[in-house]
């Protein structure tokens, strides 16, 4: 797909006029897409990038101006750059007038912009302006925020999306620094993944370097009303006003998680590490922006049972900050390894049973992806060819949960202290460079097999990379609080009311664990007894998550105007996907979804639309 219609902007390319240019044109070479990118790594890439940007809301705008130090690895005479829906305003190189030309949109894609150059040249200058409608960006009006009274913009920048807010080599094979210079007009907090100002500026311009080199899926940019709470010397929280306090109460723990990880795997290379709470649209449960991390506000639990979530963001700081996953086939790299070091660090923090539930809770979400899927399907392997597909759309639970499992099994194969000793040098040996499949299995091969072929072969290494499905000598968690709410389950299925369980002190994933596990259908009159009792329906995002998949199991109407009001409170496709998946196993409740989801799709991420419109099949319904 991606390949037929690269072809179609070569025309485009070699024609190109550049206006007022009297000198013969260069002829620009004609750009060819690898892993979702224009850019051709091997003859010339950015290293630097100095950002102007002015925040336009009352246009939903960004405009400004993006200058790129090119480093050059070839005798090349074009630089190609990534936009998509990005209106293009002038192009200079070294300070003159350049000659340009944008390729055919491909929708995937968006535009190549390709910029003729010499090998000696040494800066491209790009004024731009970005669309209303930018994929990465979300404009927020002020009811759509907790404090409702001021707008707010964040950009969501991966996998592909930087490139409809920054002309960019948008690929992680390329890291590179940066320094920006926002200005907003209306007295709002400007933040970026960088460091990162704590007071608002009297006159609406911010300031931010970032001297770590990073790929362009870790740009990021917020701008709201906005404060901040220290928790730590190197840790601390931002949101709006009526949230951050019980942000800083759930996230109280920043600083003992950034020491847990230390311990683990070595020093934190990004100085500071703060944490944004963002409006509920957010789509994921956290994005790990170096030295700000994008948060979900249904992480708000209030008894921090959710800071999983928090050490996951955390701990990407080692894998996938440090070392990237160089392509998105190589995705498992950047997830399996994080939720790996997540465990661990919950583990440490919280004890072995906390880091076991978050397993067999991971193995659920595993194991309902294989379902829906089919556990032969390719896109079960570790190692993928995502072959054109929108990376955003492919199987999510897979690299997080197999690629977890993974290094489990090398954990116990090998022992803990040495294996923990190869991560380590592995982060180290690694660190601010990329990271192919292929390069992992053989620095795998040499540095923790010492070469045994024998030992490779009989963990069957190849299977559980290159092969879908969860192989036979997988790792099984044991955990004696899941046992114990195993037998509560027992209860309620014999005929104990709800109220004679022995519930007191269960955490979130105690309760997800019960739920899930309750036989199904339930009848009207367990569901009643369970909803008056407990008050699902009144919980958090997750619990809610888990309560309405039930509910729609056993067709109970009168909850469905509550589940109406859960679909449209939030917008992290993890938890809604899942519900609204469920009410499309039939025929009513798929016109149900369809109904409910034409009035909430307006206020999701285009990460999450795009993911609830495979579920539904919406393109049905929309054409």
């Amino acid at each position: 797909m991606i390949r037929k219609a690269v072809l179609a902007v070569a025309p485009l390319l070699l024609l190109a006029v550049f206006s007022g240019c009297a000198k013969k044109k260069p002829v620009l070479a004609v750009p060819t897409v690898n892993d979702y990118s224009y850019a051709d790594l091997a003859s010339v890439a950015v290293k630097h990038m100095e950002l102007e940007l002015d925040i336009d809301f009352s246009r939903r705008v960004f405009a400004g101006t993006a200058t790129f130090d090119l480093d050059h690895r070839a005798q090349a005479t074009t630089v190609h750059f990534d936009t998509w829906a990005l209106n293009i305003l002038d192009v200079t190189v070294d300070g003159k007038e350049a000659h340009w030309a944008l390729g055919d949109s491909v929708e995937l894609l968006g535009r190549p912009l390709s910029v003729a150059i010499t090998p000696s040249s040494k800066q491209v200058s790009i004024r731009y302006e970005t669309s209303p409608d930018a994929r990465g960006v979300q404009w927020l009006e002020p009811a759509q925020t907790a404090g409702k009274k001021e707008p707010y913009v964040y950009t969501q920048s991966q996998a592909i999306h930087a490139r409809s807010w920054v002309p960019c080599q948008d690929t992680p094979a390329n890291r590179f620094t940066y320094n920006a210079r926002v200005h907003v007009s209306n007295g709002l907090l400007v933040l970026m993944s960088a460091a990162n100002p704590r007071e608002r500026s009297a006159d609406g311009t911010y300031t931010f370097a970032m001297p770590d080199p990073l790929p362009s899926y870790l740009l990021a940019l917020a701008a709201g009303d906005i404060e901040y709470r220290s928790t730590g010397a190197r840790t601390g929280v931002y949101s709006e006003p009526s949230v951050v306090d019980a942000a800083a109460f759930e996230f109280s723990d920043l600083e003992r998680m950034m020491e847990a990880a230390e311990a683990l795997y070595g020093p934190y290379r990004w100085s500071q590490y703060d944490v944004l709470v963002l409006p509920p649209s957010f789509p994921y449960g956290g994005m790990e922006n170096p030295r700000l991390t994008f948060a979900t506000p249904t992480l708000l639990a209030g008894d921090r049972s959710l800071v999983s979530v928090i050490c996951h963001e955390l701990a990407h700081s080692w894998s996938g900050n440090l070392v990237t996953n160089a392509t998105w086939n190589d995705f498992w790299l950047n997830e399996g390894f994080t939720t790996y070091f997540e465990r661990r660090m919950g583990e440490a923090l919280y004890g072995r049973e906390f880091s076991e539930m978050q397993t067999f809770l991971g193995i659920r979400d595993l194991e309902s992806e294989f379902e829906e899927k089919g556990a032969d399907n390719k896109d079960t392997a570790l190692y993928v060819d995502l072959a054109g597909r929108d990376p955003d759309e492919v199987p999510q639970m897979t690299p997080y949960e197999k690629g977890y499992l993974f290094l489990r099994l090398l954990e116990e194969s090998f022992g803990r202290e040495t294996f923990d000793g190869f991560l380590r040098r592995y982060f180290d040996a690694h660190a601010f460079q990329t990271m192919t499949t292929e390069k992992f299995v053989t620095y795998l091969k040499t540095e923790l097999f010492a070469g045994n072929e024998a030992r490779w072969n009989e963990l069957m290494m190849e299977q559980w990379i290159y092969a879908p499905g969860l192989p036979s000598n997988s790792p099984r968690p044991v955990s004696a609080r899941f046992d114990a709410i195993d037998a509560q389950i027992k209860r309620f299925a014999g005929g104990a009311r709800a109220a004679m369980l022995k519930t007191q002190g269960w955490t979130v994933p105690e309760w997800e664990r019960f739920i899930d596990n309750l036989p199904a259908p339930l009848s009207a009159a367990a569901i009643e007894d369970l909803e008056k009792t407990f008050r699902f329906s009144e919980k958090n995002a997750y619990i809610q998550r888990a309560w309405y998949q039930q509910v729609i199991a056993s067709n109970y109407q009168p909850l469905y105007p509550s589940i109406e009001v859960f679909l449209h409170s939030i917008g992290r496709g993890y938890l809604l996907r899942p519900v609204y998946v469920k009410l499309a196993e039939t025929p009513d409740g798929l016109a149900f979804a369809r109904k409910v989801y034409a009035g909430a799709r307006p206020g999701y991420h285009a990460v999450t639309r795009s993911r609830i419109d495979l579920a539904l099949k919406w393109d049905e319904v929309a054409n």
